[in-house]
């Protein structure tokens, strides 16, 4: 059964997963506040699913915190959701009525002009896709030096 709306369905290694339930596992963490996952997987490449953590004042991402979401994405879900990378950002984009920016975040991480991803003027906090942009800058670089 899939919970999610089918645009925020991924589908890893031919395992579909709602993302609402990827969320529902990681923020019944105690230390996890939001998330946000999307999948980049594009024609010729390898999947790369990170996971984005708004993780409770006082609270870092360390390693055990890590492994802890790991295990339990793998354990509780599928193996093959667990996220390749996490990241904790200060919070998570979201519309003015209050949805996740799955697909625009992801749109910007392929390396989509912002202008053309995401409308800040219907985004209740535009501020926090500084991180995405930064990020998608930084995972460019990298490609091109592989």
């Amino acid at each position: 059964v899939i919970y999610g709306r089918s645009d925020s369905t991924i589908n890893r290694k031919g395992i579909r997963m709602g993302t609402s339930e990827i969320y529902a596992c990681v923020e019944a963490i105690d230390q996890v506040l939001d998330s946000l996952v999307v999948d980049l997987e594009q024609l010729d490449h390898a999947s790369f699913m990170p996971l984005f953590v708004v993780l409770r004042p006082g609270v870092t991402l360390d390693d055990a915190l890590r492994q802890d979401i790991i295990q339990r994405l793998r354990n509780e879900l599928s193996p093959r959701h667990a996220p390749d990378a996490i990241y904790q950002v200060a919070e998570i984009p979201y519309t003015l009525s209050g949805k996740k920016l799955e697909i625009p975040v992801r749109r910007i991480l392929l390396g989509d002009d912002v202008e053309k991803a995401a409308n800040p003027g219907a985004m209740r906090n535009p501020q926090a896709l500084d991180f995405f942009i930064e990020l998608a800058s930084q995972l460019a670089a990298n490609q091109q030096s592989a």
